[in-house]
C-alpha cells in the first residue's frame, strides 16, 4: 500500500508537470495562433490542447460513476481516430472552429485537471490505484507526442506568413556542438540480437514484445548528416537526378516542386531557413531536417549508403549505452552520453553535434532530429495491442508508413528511449527529420 501511495504521488507530480509544459509552450502565442491550420496533417494548436485534455476526460473521468462531461458536443469535436469512442469531426477541418474559444479551451482544461488532482490525490491515498494508473500515464506520454505536434504543426502554419514571425523570439539560442567533421562510421559485428521494450518502465505496445532478430554485420554512420553535407547533394544535382530516386518519390520531387528540405530559402545565392525563432542562415555544421523518407533515401544512394534497418538502429543505440555505461558508470549518465537536444532547451531545432563522450561513440542517437530508418512500420511478431479502446492508438497505423527512431529537438526527454517506434509516411517532412546513415560490412 505503501509503495502504490508514492507511486500515485509521483504520479500527480508528472501529471502537473506535462500539463505545466504544454501551456508553457502555448505562453508566447496569441490567440489567433491557437486557431490556424495549414493543411489536413497538421492540427490547430487549440484542438491539441483540447484533445490531450479530452483524452483524461474520456478515458479516466469518464470511467468514473457520476461524472459529467465539461460540454456535452466536446467528444465530437476533440476525438481523433478513436472510432470505437464515437463520431468525430472531420480532421481536415479542425481549423474553421472558431467556437470554442481559446478563452473556453483553458477553462475546459482546468476543469479536467482539477477533477483529475482530486482523482490523483485519491490515489495517493490508497483507492483504486491499478486500474487508472496505468491509463493516466499513458494519457501523460500522449500528451507529451502533442507536445511535439504543437510545435511542428504551429512551425507549418507560421511558415505560410509572408511576414516569417519569430513566434519564441528573434534570437536563436545560442549554438551547442561544433565542426562537423569528417563522417565516420562504426562497424557492428553480426549476431542474434534482442531487440524491442523489456517491460518494467513505461512503453507503447507497438515497441514490444522484446524478440530476437538476426543481423549482418553493418557500419552505422557516428552522427546524422549535416546541412553542409546535404547542400553538396544538392549542388551535384541531387533533385534533378531520377536514378537517385525510388519511382514514387521521383513523382513526389516533380510534384511538388522540391529543391530542398522544407522551410529552406534561396537567399542570394545561398539558403536561409525557416525556424520558430525565425530565418536564419543554414548552419552547416547542424543535422539536415525536415526532409522525407524519399530525399533521406536518395542521399544514402548518393552518397554509395543506405538507411539502417530499425533493428540496426536499435541495436546499435542499446550496445552505446552499455559502452557508456560501463565507461561512465550508471544507467543515467549512459543516457546522458547519447542524448542530443531536446524540448526542454527550448531550442525547437537540431543543433551542431557535441564532441564525442569517448573514442568511437555514437553521436546525437537520441534528440535533435527524428531518424528514417528503411524498416516499413509493422507488428513485432507476437505483438498484441492494448485492451478496449486504447487498442487503435498505434496497432491500426501499421501500414503505408515508415519507422523513425531517436527522437528530436521538439521531444520531451522523459518521453524517448531507444526502443521508441515513431511512424509517418514516406513523403512526410514538418516533423523535426533527418538521416543517419548505414553500411553493409
Amino acid at each position: 500500500m505503501e509503495q502504490a501511495q508514492r507511486a500515485a504521488g509521483g504520479l500527480r507530480a508528472r501529471y502537473d508537470a506535462v500539463r505545466a509544459f504544454t501551456e508553457s509552450l502555448c505562453a508566447p502565442l496569441c490567440p489567433e495562433d491557437h486557431v490556424v491550420q495549414s493543411m489536413p496533417d497538421a492540427s490547430p494548436v487549440k484542438w491539441h490542447l483540447a484533445h490531450t485534455t479530452w483524452f483524461f476526460e474520456t478515458f479516466v473521468l469518464g470511467e468514473r460513476a457520476g461524472y459529467t462531461p465539461f460540454h456535452p458536443q466536446f467528444g465530437y469535436l476533440f476525438n481523433s481516430y478513436y472510432v470505437s469512442v464515437g463520431e468525430r469531426h472531420s480532421r481536415p477541418q479542425r481549423g474553421i472552429l472558431s467556437r470554442p474559444t481559446v478563452e473556453e479551451t483553458t477553462r475546459y482544461r482546468r476543469h479536467v485537471d482539477e477533477r483529475m488532482r482530486a482523482l490523483l490525490d485519491e490515489l495517493a491515498a490508497g483507492r483504486h490505484v491499478a486500474d487508472l494508473a496505468f491509463t493516466i500515464e499513458v494519457g501523460l506520454h500522449h500528451e507529451q507526442q502533442h507536445q511535439e505536434l504543437i510545435l511542428t504543426d504551429l512551425k507549418h502554419a507560421i511558415a505560410q506568413n509572408p511576414l516569417r514571425p519569430a513566434i519564441f523570439g528573434g534570437a536563436q539560442p545560442g549554438r551547442g556542438g561544433g565542426a562537423a567533421g569528417e563522417l565516420r562510421y562504426l562497424d557492428h559485428a553480426e549476431g542474434v540480437r534482442w531487440i524491442g521494450h523489456g517491460g518494467g518502465a513505461f512503453a507503447f505496445d507497438n515497441e514490444a514484445p522484446r524478440h530476437r532478430v538476426f543481423v549482418g554485420a553493418f557500419a552505422l554512420a557516428e552522427r546524422p548528416v549535416t546541412c553542409g553535407e546535404y547542400l553538396a547533394f544538392m549542388r551535384d544535382g541531387g533533385y534533378a537526378r531520377p536514378e537517385l530516386w525510388l519511382s514514387s518519390g521521383w513523382d513526389a520531387v516533380v510534384a511538388n516542386r522540391w529543391e530542398a528540405p522544407l522551410y529552406w530559402e534561396r537567399r542570394d545565392g545561398g539558403f536561409e531557413l525557416f525556424t520558430l525563432h525565425g530565418l536564419r542562415e543554414v548552419d552547416v555544421d547542424e543535422p539536415v531536417c525536415h526532409v522525407s523518407y524519399y530525399e533521406a533515401d536518395a542521399y544514402a544512394r548518393w552518397a554509395g549508403a543506405r538507411l539502417p534497418t530499425e533493428a540496426e538502429w536499435e541495436t546499435a543505440a542499446q550496445g552505446a549505452l552499455a559502452g557508456a555505461e560501463e565507461s561512465r558508470g550508471g544507467a543515467a549518465a549512459g543516457e546522458a552520453a547519447l542524448e542530443g537536444n531536446f524540448a526542454e532547451r527550448r531550442r525547437y531545432h537540431p543543433e551542431p553535434a557535441a564532441a564525442p563522450s569517448r573514442p568511437g561513440a555514437l553521436r546525437q542517437m537520441l534528440g535533435d532530429v527524428w531518424e528514417w530508418t528503411s524498416s516499413a512500420y509493422a507488428p513485432y511478431p507476437g505483438f498484441r495491442p492494448w485492451s478496449g479502446a486504447l487498442g487503435e492508438y498505434n496497432g491500426k497505423f501499421m501500414s503505408n508508413q515508415l519507422v523513425l527512431r531517436g527522437g528530436s529537438c521538439a521531444t520531451p526527454a522523459s518521453h524517448i528511449r531507444a526502443t521508441y517506434r515513431n511512424f509517418f509516411p514516406p513523403d512526410a517532412r514538418w516533423q523535426m527529420s533527418g538521416i543517419r546513415l548505414a553500411r553493409d560490412v
